[in-house]
């Protein structure tokens, strides 16, 4: 027996929107081409920090802020979308991304282009949350929109997994601003089809948007991201403990905020369901595992086994394999299941490709590890993110669904903007560490000066830069380099593993099986008065 959530009306009364299949397509590219974007950063950062000389710090800046801008906005523009129109918010949101990319792809140093990522990640803000709203407006409840939000869930993140690999061919050929073009014709193909093709005005809000309390949340968000990412640069430690305590005053007022609006932005009432907050925390950790990984994993590829960016880009193709591979699976497990055991399943996936990065991957690596890690990345953030998607959409009433679509894609985004940061973090602490203890050891440390010692503890792309100046001291400094990142990769890896572990006993004990799920949801639609329920 299926899940008991409530009925949506659809733009036809039969449960879909009239040309259901090419309509889904339509959303699911929309969905590709922000998640896309998501991850092509990566894969050309050792590229960035040579030609822009660019710092750890400056390249974890890069690498999130598409994440950052989208994670910052997706409440706000959510509710902007139930209340003027998710069709129109979904359409400027694509066009926007045009510039956005360009910006991007010529930058002449690295701070318009971390300028130009968060535009991107703005600009995703408007049509990524829109594009899951629209899925649970336009399906009624049931296998028809589970089935649709497991193929968006994990076409979706599966584009975060492939983006890299694009971004390697286009590397191959062009320069390292050309990943950022990659979304161009993507984003001009999805603006023709959602205006011919998608409906608007189904199932909106007439209500007053809450601008304050969004500009609150686009604010709390942004700090604590930058705040965390910071936290390693060397001489930001203040500046970072300061965006992180602006961050806690800013969340309070949010909360305090949200609590006395008429109609707030965040309905904590939607939020304290179990069925809500416990799903997207553990979305949260899933996808923000896969989008770290991704960030330390492809500067491991191309700094430590000197794969070349094409390579690099490939490597990692088995986790876009699993996300996609999984969809039907997680579906099906999800109907028959419920969301907790098809969760534990993701988190012991991920738990596998973690430990895999930890004991196995080393300066002689052999591919069919890489690969293995990668694949059940993949395979288990699909697993895990197409319950917590569902859960989301199916706690709130469809009036309200760019709060849970916002959710959804905030679990993502923040996810991945912290975990990046949080792993770059440890990554540029692990590798700053172990140089300077090899440093130290060396027979020539006292003719080390500062100067040299901080381009060589700045990160792997400094030391390769500095090492080039130095052909009789290459060899040794790049060894040295290689060594120092892995030590910093371990702690990340380290870090990964501790979450998804964290984020299986939040599944195991706050996530109920089956029957209280259905329970609850049945519970959730009579209290919203939202239509009818099935079973």
């Amino acid at each position: 027996m299926s899940a008991s959530v409530p009925t949506a009306p659809s733009a036809t009364g039969r449960g879909a929107p009239r040309r259901a299949g090419a309509v889904l397509a339509t959303l699911v590219l929309s969905a590709f081409l922000c998640n896309v974007n998501l991850a092509v950063a990566n894969v050309a950062l050792p590229d960035i920090g040579r030609s822009l000389g660019a710092s750890q710090t400056a390249l974890t800046m890069i690498a999130t802020g598409c994440s950052l801008g989208l994670a910052m906005s997706v409440l706000y523009f959510g509710a902007l979308g139930d209340r003027y129109g998710r069709k129109l918010m979904l359409t400027l949101g694509l066009v926007i991304t045009v510039p956005a990319s360009m910006l991007s792809a010529w930058a002449p140093n690295p701070e318009v282009l971390i300028a130009g990522r968060v535009l991107t990640g703005l600009a995703a803000g408007m049509a990524f949350p829109t594009t899951l709203a629209l899925i649970t407006a336009l399906w009624a409840e049931g296998p028809g929109r589970t089935k649709a939000i497991a193929l968006w869930s994990s076409v979706s993140g599966g584009a975060a997994a492939l983006g890299p690999f694009l971004a390697g061919l286009m590397l191959e050929k062009f320069w390292w601003g050309s990943v950022f073009l990659i979304a161009v014709p993507l984003a001009v193909i999805a603006v023709v089809l959602v205006i011919v093709l998608v409906p608007a005005h189904v199932n909106e809000s007439d209500k007053r948007v809450d601008h304050i309390g969004g500009v609150l949340s686009v604010l709390f968000i942004a700090a604590l991201v930058a705040g965390i990412a910071h936290i390693s640069s060397p001489g930001r430690q203040v500046v970072s403990l300061c965006l992180i305590g602006a961050s806690l005053v800013l969340a309070t007022g949010f909360v305090f905020r949200e609590l006395r609006a008429a109609n707030p932005l965040y309905d904590l009432h939607y939020a304290r369901r179990r069925m809500f907050w416990a799903p997207a925390v553990a979305g949260l950790i899933a996808f923000g595992s896969l989008m770290g990984t991704m960030f330390v994993g492809q500067q491991f590829l191309q700094n430590v086994l000197q794969y070349t960016t094409f390579e690099a880009g490939a490597a990692i193709l088995p986790g876009a394999f699993g996300m996609v591979a999984v969809a039907r699976i997680s579906a099906r497990l999800l109907v028959t299941y419920g969301s907790r055991l098809t969760m534990l399943l993701g988190f012991i996936l991920l738990a596998v490709s973690f430990a895999t990065m930890l004991v196995g991957w080393h300066e002689s690596t052999p591919y069919w590890l890489v690969g293995i890690a990668y694949l059940c990345l993949g395979a288990g953030a699909g697993l895990i993110l197409t319950p917590a998607s569902r859960s989301l959409m199916c706690s709130v009433p469809v009036t309200r669904v760019g709060m849970g679509s916002g959710t959804s894609d905030l679990q993502r985004d923040l996810g991945g903007s912290i975990m990046q940061a949080l792993l770059g973090a440890l990554l540029t602490i692990g590798y700053a560490k172990a140089f300077s203890a090899q440093v130290a050891a060396s027979p020539d440390a006292s003719e080390v000066t500062a100067q040299t010692k901080a381009a060589l503890l700045q990160s792997f792309s400094s030391a390769e830069t500095l090492a080039a100046r130095y052909p009789q001291y290459q060899e040794q400094i790049v060894s040295a380099a290689r060594t120092s990142f892995l030590d910093g990769a371990n702690w990340a890896y380290a870090a990964g593993l501790t979450a998804v572990i964290l984020g299986a006993v939040l599944a195991l004990v706050a996530i109920p099986a089956k029957p209280k799920e259905i329970a609850l949801l049945t519970a959730y639609a009579k209290a919203d008065g939202t239509g009818a329920v099935t079973s």
